[in-house]
């Protein structure tokens, strides 16, 4: 009976020994791999997934007519989001067309008084060559009478009638001359009327242009595809210039960033590869590599930096901000703002 006992005993101090005996060795083996983890990996699970999320702001103001989208749907680069009362924009865009109407029809008008004022100087210079031409004929009149009145071949009241036309002629060709010089000064005056004209025209298109853009202003889009945030407008509400209506998030576009602890970056480089697993999706690993390493720490860039050059001194760790983009395109269940693990494998040196 007591041999009996005697093995049973011994039969259960044996497994309590090789129980304890197995987990040392297991601990072991766990505290050796730990050690080779801690030399050749760093990690932190100071991440966040991070994507563009971009404040859709109303570019005109006025009263929100329809409201196109709902909380976090889905959306494509250009899709109508809410839709503005554009009424009083398109009376401005219709005054701006008939101030550009005007401009032009005036501008007709001052053309075809050009053309008219410019027809006008022919005339002129034909008046100029035919009184020219009598002047030349009444000036030859005028020598001839002169000798003969020298030779008393003509009386002094015939002399007198010849040179009365030559100056009546002389004055014609004066005048005709003048008229050419008003003309030419009517033209000079028509083409500035014709040139304010002309830029007063640039300014209606310039401003139908802007009032076009202004009308286009009250259709927001989506400036690219993504899903919506919070929906806090409604119909009939009014708005702003520049008051902010939905976020939209970019789901094209993702990265980490990662703050290490100032220790661990030593080593780091750009393009090192790097493992990420994502908190909500266990098991499941993806992999990316580092672009950018931060200049400074990340409490350099807060509102108010720490000064320790007053005060009491307490040293604390710093972190430093590493961005890390997914070498994987299946990234659609990460969401903007989720924790995840970055493991990274240091280089060795020899």
């Amino acid at each position: 009976m007591k041999t009996t006992q005697n093995k049973k005993q011994g039969f259960i101090n044996g497994v309590i020994k090789g129980t304890a005996i197995l987990a040392v060795v297991i601990a072991l083996v766990y505290f050796i791999r730990y050690l080779i983890y801690v030399r050749n990996y760093e990690d932190t699970n100071d991440a966040q997934v991070e994507s563009f999320i971009n404040p859709v702001s109303a570019r005109a103001g006025g009263f929100i007519r329809d409201v196109l989208f709902e909380e976090h749907q889905r959306v494509k680069q250009g899709d109508t989001l809410v839709i503005l009362d554009d009424r009083e924009y398109v009376q401005k865009v219709k005054e701006a067309e008939s101030m550009l109407e005007d401009t032009k029809a005036q501008l007709e008008i001052l053309d075809a008084g050009i053309r008219s004022a410019q027809t006008s100087t022919l005339v002129n210079r034909d008046q100029i060559n035919s009184a020219k031409a009598k002047l030349w004929q009444q000036e030859q009149d005028v020598k001839r009478f002169r000798n003969l009145l020298s030779e008393e071949a003509v009386t002094v009241s015939d002399f007198e009638q010849v040179q009365t036309r030559y100056d009546v002629s002389q004055s014609d060709y004066s005048a005709a001359i003048n008229s050419l010089k008003t003309s030419d000064s009517r033209i000079r005056e028509l083409q500035a009327r014709y040139n304010s004209l002309f830029a007063a025209r640039k300014r209606a298109e310039a401003l139908l242009g802007l009032a076009q853009l202004n009308l286009s202003y009250t259709v927001i889009t989506s400036p690219y595809s993504g899903y919506t945030g919070r929906k806090n407008i409604l119909e009939g509400q009014q708005v702003q210039a520049g008051q902010p209506l939905v976020s939209v998030v970019n789901t094209a576009d993702k990265w980490v960033i990662a703050n290490f602890k100032e220790t661990q970056v030593h080593g780091m480089y750009v393009g090192q590869p790097v493992e990420i697993r994502a908190d909500a999706i266990p098991g499941k690993t993806y992999h990316g590599k580092i672009v950018a390493i931060s200049a400074s720490t990340g409490s350099k860039f807060s509102l108010l930096p720490a000064d320790n050059s007053t005060g009491n001194f307490v040293k604390i760790i710093q972190r430093v901000p590493v961005k890390i983009i997914f070498d994987d395109r299946d990234v659609e269940d990460l969401k903007a703002g989720m924790n995840v693990k970055i493991t990274v494998k240091m280089r060795q040196t020899n």
